[in-house]
């Protein structure tokens, strides 16, 4: 029996061609949309999951004053004492909540090696990678502790044994004392994890929020119990003595200051569930984008559903044409249940010719699909097998019980008496699925073009600062406690090379962040800017306006010592109409008491990190006015007339002069803000896919039922034209339903376009508003396509031989 069902799906195979390579064709896109997604979901679901303490260790993050920054960074006293007052937390693990880049050396031998980890003695408590040589306990209890992973260990060592052996990192020296191997994912995975946290010189600075801060909560202790005793040790050890300080009841400094609000996220679910800190940099390995994750979920299942709804709407349009094969079959004696069983074994094959044709659909796209996640996926795992034979399972339930039971259904004498054709049974139920088609197409055709614009109109926004011809360098000294000095000293000679224009810096980054912020009080309302320490000229080469007073400058000996200058936005939060000469108390102290400084000047606002954050308030000093600073690289602006001489002018004296063992490096300012939206820049790639995708799956569904619906109707067609009826009413009468069926679709699809790309557009604090441009666009595209496929097959059936259907009438 199944060699004879196998027998007649060939033959039927090769009778229909057409409609069996759109068959499989659109029910693997739809197949290969959901491997992507899996593939994604299943990576971003596995990180830390590896980890024994996954649900005992937290992050320990800070909501911090009135402002409402989240710092994925705490204080070393804060850390010391919650460990030593709070019997729940079995340990706690200070650690840079970033990777170091740097030169490691041994022998004459230089790594540059970019993912470096700094941390106290209890990093492997917390992350227990396995220890493949060297010491299992206490690897970074001693200073200057070193542990390496095995792939570094190979790269430096060769076949030496590295226990013991000695490295240079940062102009010190360490000792490796233990080899690891790394399990992925992870959110931290270090090549290198050096001892290093200063806790000495920190023990007593609840204001400096250095370092990334885990704790792990002993066996049955209640993390909302160990949360609220954390919040009591702030509340202690900040609020109420600086309250005190101040001289204020703890309510009045609440109400000017704010409070420290602690927050805790579990490991096993932070990457994904937790707390976004302000700067997004909560972990080395980075955080994940549950927006997109989503985004790329429900978009892969709804082109899935949409290729099962094709996939039927071919099936039920083709079934007219066996509609005889199935009466002769009743006739001789088989039953409903045996033609639903057919026809659902053929379903298996085509739903298997699909799944073979999806993978390799995403064999040959997965590198291109890595390089868009910055990922490494591969197709493998028991889960993934799993999930393919459900989804296999899935397909054949969903795409064959409909066409199965439909044709099963037919009646036996209507269709040996030729009447088949005539019989409108399930035609509301093809109607439907096709107006769905038309709503999900109207969906991703509108938010193809809203996302479309949104990026558009990142790329063309006045950034407020114009990085032309500007050119980012490293500036890796030797001597990282003499960086201005030597900044300095190197200005001069940098200048003199033919092709500079203009050389400054400051202590932030374009389309990053600034190095610091520091919080003060003024006329009762607290703030908390970002610090930029810049050198002289830095507003004018990048083209950053001043708006009221003046800019810092080397004529005033005062500019080095108490002169500031704060932005537009900083001037409305405290609520100077006229800032020029007020006086500031800042966040920087020196000694017993705070600095106070004189603003000379506002700086009109621009935008120093992505659009996709508001502007926040800043400071502005020259970098000499304190003893320390964050600036690391130097901005150089350079002619555009041999560009390429002056480059290399450029990297032989930063080789020669500025740190032999950094490789020279450079990057354009302009493209350096341009990685800010590179993700929506992603996103819109990804839409125009997916809109290509629905599309063509779309056109095949109304190709399909447009079919159905004319072949039904031959013998009328027939009829009419024998009764005179010109071509082109025949064409308006055979297309209007379908006109009908896309306004209606549209008219569906708009709705949750409009409010999931409303919610979409809510995470810039710069974006444009949605008007029915993208929407009239849609609507236009859609009934032109509607057009076209119905137009071209009516006219195809307005030339039939009209003896071929009236002959027996």
């Amino acid at each position: 029996m199944i060699f004879n069902w196998f027998k007649i799906f060939i033959y039927h195979l090769r009778q229909s061609k057409l409609f069996s390579f759109l068959n499989v064709l659109g029910l693997s896109i739809g197949i290969a949309s959901v491997i992507f997604a899996i593939l994604y979901w299943n990576n971003e679901h596995a990180y830390d999951q590896w980890n024994p303490g996954k649900e005992k260790i937290y992050q320990v993050l800070n909501k911090i004053g009135a402002t409402g920054d989240i710092w994925a960074s705490n204080s070393i006293p804060f850390g010391e004492t919650c460990k030593t007052t709070i019997p729940e937390i079995e340990k706690v693990c200070f650690f840079n909540s970033w990777y170091d880049e740097d030169i490691i050396k041994y022998q004459g031998q230089k790594l540059l090696v970019k993912d470096i980890m700094i941390s106290d003695e209890n990093f492997f408590d917390f992350f227990p990678f396995e220890i493949v040589n060297g010491a299992k306990q206490n690897i970074l209890k001693e200073k200057n502790s070193v542990a390496i992973s095995d792939e570094q260990a190979k790269l430096l060592f060769k076949n030496e044994d590295p226990i013991g052996k000695s490295i240079s990192f940062n102009n010190l020296t360490f000792t490796v004392k233990a080899v690891y191997r790394i399990t992925t994912p992870s959110s931290i995975e270090p090549s290198y994890v050096f001892s290093g946290i200063r806790k000495d010189s920190d023990a007593n600075s609840w204001g400096n929020f250095n370092y990334g801060l885990l704790v792990k909560i002993k066996d049955g202790a209640s993390p909302d119990v160990v949360l609220k005793k954390m919040q009591n040790v702030n509340f202690v050890n900040r609020t109420l003595k600086d309250a005190k300080e101040s001289g204020q009841t703890v309510e009045q400094y609440v109400k000017e200051n704010g409070e420290i609000k602690v927050i805790i996220d579990q490991l096993k679910t932070a990457r994904l569930h937790g707390t976004k800190s302000s700067g997004g940099q909560n972990f080395p390995e980075g955080i994940g984008n549950l927006k997109l994750l989503y985004i790329m979920v429900g978009l892969s299942i709804l082109i899935l559903v949409l290729s099962l709804v094709n996939y039927i709407n071919l099936a039920t349009a083709s079934a007219i044409k066996r509609a005889k094969e199935v009466g002769v079959r009743k006739i001789v004696g088989a039953s409903k249940s045996q033609i639903i069983r057919q026809f659902i074994f053929e379903t298996a094959i085509i739903v298997t010719l699909a799944i073979l044709f999806a993978l390799a659909i995403v064999e040959l796209s997965l590198p291109y699909y890595n390089t868009f996640l910055k990922k490494t996926l591969t197709m493998n795992g028991s889960e993934f097998y799993l999930q393919l034979i459900l989804i296999f399972g899935l397909v054949i339930i969903l795409a064959g019980i409909f066409p199965a039971i439909y044709i099963s259904n037919f009646e036996t004498l209507k269709v040996l008496k030729g009447n088949f054709s005539r019989s409108k049974s399930g035609i509301w139920i093809r109607n439907s699925m096709l107006i769905f088609q038309f709503g999900v197409a109207a969906f991703f055709i509108i938010g193809a073009l809203i996302v479309n614009s949104q990026v558009d109109y990142m790329m063309n926004k006045d950034l407020g600062f114009s990085g032309d011809q500007v050119i980012s360098i490293p500036f890796n000294t030797i001597d990282r406690s003499k960086r201005t000095q030597e900044y300095l000293i190197a200005k001069q000679e940098i200048q003199k090379i033919s092709g500079v224009v203009n050389v400054s810096t400051f202590a932030g980054t374009f389309g990053n962040n600034s190095g610091s912020s520091s919080g003060f009080t003024h006329n009762g309302i607290f703030v908390q800017p970002k610090n930029i320490e810049m050198d002289y000229g830095f507003l004018d080469m990048m083209k950053i306006k001043v708006v009221k007073g003046r800019d810092l400058s080397p004529q005033f000996a005062s500019d080095t010592v108490s002169s500031m200058l704060i932005n537009e936005t900083l001037a409305k939060t405290l609520n100077l109409k006229n800032p020029v000469n007020t006086i500031i108390t800042s966040g920087w102290s020196i000694g017993d008491g705070n600095l106070k400084f004189k603003i000379v000047g506002v700086v009109k606002d621009f935008n120093l990190m992505g659009l996709q954050n508001k502007i926040p308030p800043m400071v502005f000093i020259n970098l000499s006015t304190l003893k320390w600073n964050n600036f690391n690289n130097v901005l150089v602006k350079v002619s555009p007339d041999n560009l390429t001489e002056t480059l290399e002018k450029l990297k032989l004296y930063w080789e020669k002069n500025v740190n032999p063992d950094y490789p020279f490096d450079y990057q354009f300012v302009d493209k350096g803000f341009a990685k800010t939206y590179e993700e929506q820049i992603k996103q819109k790639n990804l839409f125009f896919i997916l809109n290509l995708v629905v599309i063509i799956i779309a056109i095949f569904g109304l190709f399909a039922l447009a079919s159905f619906s004319m072949e039904r109707r031959l013998k009328e067609i027939a009829i009419r034209k024998t009764l005179g009826a010109e071509t082109d009413i025949l064409l308006k009468e055979l297309s209007k339903q379908y006109i009908i069926f896309c306004l209606i679709g549209f008219g569906i699809g708009i709705v949750p376009a409009y409010i999931l790309l409303q919610k979409w557009l809510e995470d810039f604090a710069f974006r444009i508003g949605i008007s029915s441009v993208p929407f009239g666009i849609a609507l236009i595209s859609l009934l032109f396509l509607t057009l076209l496929i119905v137009l071209t097959k009516a006219f195809q059936v307005t030339k039939i031989d009209v003896l071929k259907y009236l002959k027996y009438e």
